[in-house]
């Protein structure tokens, strides 16, 4: 409806502006033309007039693109005007202290949680990460795996229980700082169309470039950005769509290792990768993780076997912990999920 009556008000404008200019236009040259006809104007006259007139309505052609320009960025203010009237739904507490994670155990304890009251999305979930543990969590779709993340990160605050870290509640202390002890490499690799070494400088915008340069070759991106035509000055494009799937995420690892965060957390950052990138980045990966407490969001479950632990979610509920072999032997629903999958890589590997 907006736009209807936007490109309404462009049309009467437009179509107004344009009769007023030809009517003037057409008096004008036809009373010069009257004129010179009854002898009281030279020929010269007249294209001097004609000559003004050109110059004078020339400019008022522009006013409808101004017109649109105008209306165009009153709308924007307005929705930038919107957005800063916006206020952040989960806030600090005064004078929050800031988050010292020297020790970087995570412990889930009677977590429950939901965006609407009439459907719950996590109940009752507990575990805990010992520092310097990798604990991977599984589970069918939608059983609330990503969102214990989003959590972790306090996007949201609990419906009940707590999560610590350290033995210190999250809410206890500032986001900022919490974030700060969190590295993350997500799903989906958010890249800004700048140069390879700037998308890997966000992870700490304050590094400098043998820092950058370090944490690209930990990421072992070096083989990559040597056969780029601009090497480390390459532009990725937008959302870096000149970059493969394996590549982003080998951006988000360096990051995350610049960022030298004493928590890391991989959000399924090998779900869309074919076999060949997925072992390249799992290879980085356990190189990045070693000695940080690492909780793994997996849909793979190849790619976790060698956690620590295992937590199985199900609709929103631990049903299972404990380490590959041992959840195996209990023939749960880890273990189905696990002979699910091998018969799909066994069908795909047939066809």
């Amino acid at each position: 409806m907006a736009r209807r009556k936007n490109r309404l008000s462009l049309f009467s404008l437009n179509g107004g502006q344009a009769l007023i200019i030809a009517l003037a236009m057409t008096g004008m040259m036809w009373l010069a033309a009257h004129r010179v006809a009854a002898g009281t104007m030279t020929i010269g006259d007249f294209v001097l007039i004609n000559a003004f007139m050109i110059q004078l309505f020339l400019p008022l052609n522009f006013l409808g693109f101004v017109y649109r320009e105008i209306k165009g960025s009153m709308a924007n203010i307005e929705k930038m005007l919107q957005l800063l009237d916006v206020r952040p739904s989960v806030n600090d507490k005064p004078q929050a202290p800031e988050l010292q994670p020297n020790e970087a155990s995570i412990a889930f304890r009677d977590v429950s949680f939901h965006y609407r009251p009439d459907r719950e999305i996590l109940r009752g979930v507990s575990f805990t990460i010992d520092s310097g543990e990798k604990v991977a969590v599984v589970g069918a779709s939608g059983a609330g795996k990503s969102t214990l993340v989003k959590l972790l990160f306090r996007f949201y605050d609990l419906s009940g229980g707590s999560i610590t870290i350290g033995g210190v509640d999250i809410s206890e202390v500032s986001k900022h700082s919490l974030r700060r002890a969190i590295g993350i490499v997500p799903q989906d690799t958010v890249l800004f169309n700048d140069t390879v070494l700037e998308n890997v400088r966000y992870g700490d915008p304050e590094a400098s470039d043998t820092e950058v340069l370090e944490a690209i070759r930990l990421a072992h991106l070096n083989g990559f950005i040597s056969q780029l035509p601009d090497g480390h000055q390459t532009m990725v494009g937008e959302r870096g769509l000149k970059l493969s799937g394996g590549e982003k995420q080998r951006v988000a690892i360096a990051r995350t290792i610049l960022k030298r965060s004493p928590i890391l957390v991989f959000d399924e950052a090998t779900s869309s990768l074919d076999s060949k990138s997925e072992q390249a980045i799992l290879k980085a990966l356990k190189e990045v993780a070693k000695g940080h407490t690492s909780l793994v969001i997996a849909h793979r479950l190849s790619t976790i076997i060698d956690a620590d632990k295992i937590v199985v979610l199900d609709q929103g509920q631990v049903v299972e912990q404990g380490t590959h072999d041992q959840l195996l032997a209990q023939r749960g629903h880890y273990a189905e999920l696990w002979y699910t999958q091998q018969k799909e890589q066994q069908k795909a590997i047939a066809s």
